[in-house]
């Protein structure tokens, strides 16, 4: 089972940089580049505790339908999704945040288990891995980008 960290260090309140990363609005603008849409559950606003989300993207030319859950919930130290159906044979997202002189370190650590037995881990260590730790970076750099900029994040968090 692949195991991807990222920790990211943004310059604004733990509150704000928890609260946009579990912005729906703001998912949907990180991952413009896969035409990512919520089509069920909560599809917009701040998800929460037991909710899910239903995602619809383009993967590898492929339309795919991804539902997880809010599994854990802390706020604002941390939360988890995990999938309840898709294409992963399974995963857990946990997202970490701990403040420190006005800094919001903010970590991810997302676990997966590919599908396909043996194919599936070929996949992870041709291509799978890479990308999936490329689309967790360019979400992180987006909530970033929001987070450090008031005007962005008070628009982002009033949806």
């Amino acid at each position: 089972m692949p195991v991807i960290t990222i920790a990211t260090s943004i310059a604004a309140p733990i509150q704000v940089v928890f609260d946009l990363s579990r912005s729906i609005d703001l998912h949907k603008l990180s991952t413009i580049q896969t035409n990512e849409v919520a089509i069920a559950g909560k599809t917009s606003g701040l998800i929460g505790e037991g909710e899910s989300v239903t995602w619809r993207a383009r993967h590898f030319g492929f339309y795919q339908v991804l539902t997880s859950k809010i599994t854990f919930f802390d706020s604002p130290n941390k939360f988890t999704d995990e999938m309840v159906n898709g294409a992963f044979k399974g995963f857990v997202h946990q997202h970490y945040f701990e403040e420190k002189n006005g800094v919001t370190l903010m970590i991810d650590v997302f676990d997966y288990t590919s599908p396909l037995g043996l194919l599936g881990k070929m996949a992870d260590g041709l291509f799978l891995k890479q990308y999936m730790k490329r689309l967790l970076e360019k979400r992180n750099q987006t909530i970033k980008e929001f987070a450090e900029d008031s005007a962005k994040h008070k628009k982002i968090l009033t949806l």
